[in-house]
């Protein structure tokens, strides 16, 4: 039986795989030393580094978004349907929002700890808004995992676009 499937799969870049195999170790390197308690925050080199880490990890995030937006094309097939389309739109774009919310509420938690606001209800909500951050990223990254793995599965092409091991057979 001929292959009728003569669709071009599109192929991430070296610099894409880079970046997105290096924000899952910058991640798990911000997950491995998170701040505890707000209070480890007096201690200047260690607040120095959390400022210095969320700082890069926004500017990266920003260029890792301009780089993919303006380079790259979905893995997705053309036939998959809409909604996972939507879906997969919707769990990338979440975790660009989430992480940066993690960033940035992060920058924003030491600014106010700078400026002596260490209690009360703003800190407590850009807290709040942090942690949540934190939450929806480990969601969505769950669901982006599963969507892998399906694709794996499903032997579409969409796993061996970004992932180095266990290629799919042709």
């Amino acid at each position: 039986m001929e292959d009728t499937n003569t669709e071009i799969k599109p192929r991430y870049s070296k610099l894409a795989k880079t970046m997105h195999w290096g924000f899952v170790l910058l991640f798990a390197y911000g997950v491995f030393k998170q701040v505890d308690s707000i209070n480890e925050l007096a201690d200047p080199s260690l607040f120095r580094l959390e400022i210095i880490f969320a700082g890069i990890f926004v500017i990266l995030l920003l260029a890792r978004f301009a780089y993919m937006k303006k380079t790259q094309r979905s893995a997705l097939p053309e036939n998959t349907n809409q909604l996972q389309k939507i879906a997969a739109k919707f769990v990338h774009m979440g975790m660009y929002v989430s992480l940066g919310s993690i960033a940035m509420t992060g920058l924003a938690i030491g600014g106010l700890y700078w400026l002596g606001l260490q209690e009360g209800l703003i800190i407590e909500a850009v807290i709040s808004i942090h942690e949540f951050s934190v939450s929806a990223t480990y969601w969505l990254v769950a669901v982006h995992i599963l969507g892998a793995i399906f694709h794996r599965f499903k032997n579409d092409g969409v796993w061996t676009a970004m992932v180095p091991f266990s290629k799919e057979s042709s």
